[in-house]
């Protein structure tokens, strides 16, 4: 698998997708938090979800997700994926995009490039265990984040 990027400016200027669940029932939120590299021998990405969004109980629930990366085109449509909830909305139709499904997870049409990510650990990120300007900066008034890795088994 090869994968050229700006691995600082992928997730943090570009953005991303997560998406977890199957055909049946799914859902996605933007990301802008995230890492890539290599954990356990394995190719893995890292990425981050507050225990409050919808997107939290899909990823707790399946054992895949992906991570997709779209072209400049798309960023307004990532900011809306990102400040709506699927609890509230049915974000897909909202968004214009166009889901598809793979062996393991889902994704979209429009995507440059989709990791498929098999979960091999989730842990929560306390605060107390923080320096503690980040601490207050990011969780005085918001939920936590959970950390999940996965392994990288196949790249679209």
């Amino acid at each position: 698998m090869n994968f050229t990027t700006d691995i600082f400016g992928q997730f943090d200027q570009k953005w991303a997708l997560l998406t977890a669940g199957d055909e049946k029932k799914f859902n996605t939120m933007t990301i802008s938090w995230g890492g890539l590299g290599t954990l356990w021998n394995k190719p893995v990405a890292t990425v981050y979800v507050r225990t409050s969004r919808y997107t939290h109980e899909f990823m707790d629930e399946n054992d895949f997700f992906t991570v997709s990366f779209y072209p400049e085109s798309y960023r307004k449509t990532l900011g809306v994926l990102g400040t709506k909830s699927g609890r509230d909305m049915d974000k897909m139709t909202a968004s214009g995009l166009t889901p598809k499904a793979l062996e393991s997870g889902m994704t979209f049409e429009e995507a440059e490039v989709t990791l498929v990510c098999k979960k091999l650990f989730m842990q929560r990120m306390e605060p107390s265990n923080m320096a503690p300007e980040i601490a207050k900066q990011f969780y005085e008034s918001d939920a936590e984040h959970d950390m999940y890795i996965g392994e990288v088994v196949g790249m679209f």
